[in-house]
């Protein structure tokens, strides 16, 4: 099938996806071997609040392709293409499909639940979140039972993600980890139109937003735990 190279994803969403994985990643195996590890774990925990928040404001003044007005609709829409594929439908979008688009607001909430949560837990040994001491301590069981279930559910969920993934790859010959690694979908020439419309914001704003955030949360978490 004759195709051509359409730029889909901007820089700061695809630096954002990979280092996303890697610190779920990092978090859930600093959180398996404890100890000392988790002086680790709560300042890469830091770090994922921070870039989950800047992903929430790229989803407002990024690329057209992070917008959330421009690409979550209606549960409908991710009901009909589930129909669509299931019907030998295409599988091409300028950006996330319809289905794909529920699962990040998902992933983005559900992180941010557990970066959350993970400011108030305890193991009554080693381990305080930075603003443990501004609840009581029934609250911070409660926030810590959550934070271990809800990783558990993540976990699950990034399952499927991957899952799907490999079903568009093997079922649909659509290949979105080169998309997101290399910023450019491969574009069937019979499928029309082709995106050429697009318009993508400077790596230079998102780095900016993101330092912001991140002064923002570090200095707000200190100053709270200070209190």
């Amino acid at each position: 099938m004759p195709t051509t190279s359409v730029k889909i994803w901007d820089l700061p969403t695809r630096l954002f996806h990979w280092t996303l994985v890697l610190g779920m990643g990092f978090m859930w195996l600093s959180a398996e071997l404890g100890g000392l590890w988790m002086d680790w774990h709560l300042s890469v925990g830091i770090f994922m609040l921070a870039l989950i928040i800047f992903r929430i404001i790229w989803g407002f003044v990024g690329s057209d392709t992070d917008r959330f007005t421009l690409f979550v609709h209606a549960p409908a829409t991710a009901i009909q293409h589930i129909k669509e594929l299931k019907a030998g439908g295409t599988a091409y979008y300028a950006g996330h499909n319809p289905l794909g688009a529920w699962m990040v607001v998902f992933l983005l909430v559900g992180v941010l639940l557990q970066a959350l949560s993970g400011l108030f837990v305890s193991d009554d040994i080693l381990v305080e979140g930075p603003l443990y001491g501004l609840v009581s301590e029934s609250t911070a069981g409660a926030m810590t039972s959550f934070h271990h279930l809800w990783f558990n559910i993540l976990l699950l969920a990034a399952l499927v993600h991957i899952l799907t993934i490999g079903f568009y790859k093997i079922r649909k010959q659509t290949n979105l980890i080169k998309a997101m690694v290399s910023g450019s979908a491969d574009w069937p020439l019979a499928q029309q139109p082709i995106p050429d419309h697009l318009s993508f914001k400077s790596p230079w704003l998102a780095l900016s937003i993101f330092i912001v955030v991140y002064g923002v949360v570090y200095f707000g978490l200190n100053f709270l735990k200070a209190l």
